[in-house]
C-alpha cells in the first residue's frame, strides 16, 4: 500500500478528482495549504502599492492506494495537474505498513 501526497494548484483540483474517480479511487483528503518552491512567490499590486506574496495558495491531496494502482494514479495526477508552468506542484509517495478502518476493524487493503 502507498500513501500519495500531491501538492497542486487549487484550480486543478476538480480535474484531478475526476481523473482519480475514473480509476476507482473512492476517497481522498484535501487540505488548503500555502507554500513556495522555485517560484519563490510573486508580487501583487493592490491600491497602488506593491506587496510581496511569499506563500502561494496550494491544495494538498492525500490518498491511500493499493500498490497495483500506483502507476495509474501517478499518471492521472500528473496529467491532470500539469499546466507546463512553474509551480505545478509535487507528488510524494510513501509506503504504508498498516491501515485500519476504525468503524469495522478491517485492516490493510480491505480498509482502503
Amino acid at each position: 500500500m502507498k500513501l500519495i501526497t500531491a501538492i497542486v494548484k487549487p484550480f486543478k483540483v476538480d480535474e484531478i478528482r475526476e481523473a482519480l474517480f475514473e480509476l476507482g479511487i473512492q476517497g481522498m483528503t484535501l487540505t488548503e495549504v500555502k507554500g513556495f518552491g522555485r517560484q519563490k512567490g510573486h508580487t501583487e499590486l493592490y491600491r497602488g502599492a506593491e506587496y510581496a506574496v511569499d506563500f502561494l495558495p496550494k491544495i494538498r491531496i492525500e490518498l491511500a492506494i493499493p500498490d497495483a494502482l500506483l502507476e495509474a494514479v501517478l499518471e492521472a495526477i500528473q496529467t491532470s495537474a500539469r499546466t507546463g508552468r512553474i509551480g505545478d506542484g509535487k507528488i510524494f509517495v510513501q509506503s504504508l505498513d498498516h491501515v485500519v478502518r476504525i468503524r469495522t476493524g478491517e485492516c490493510d487493503e480491505n480498509a482502503l
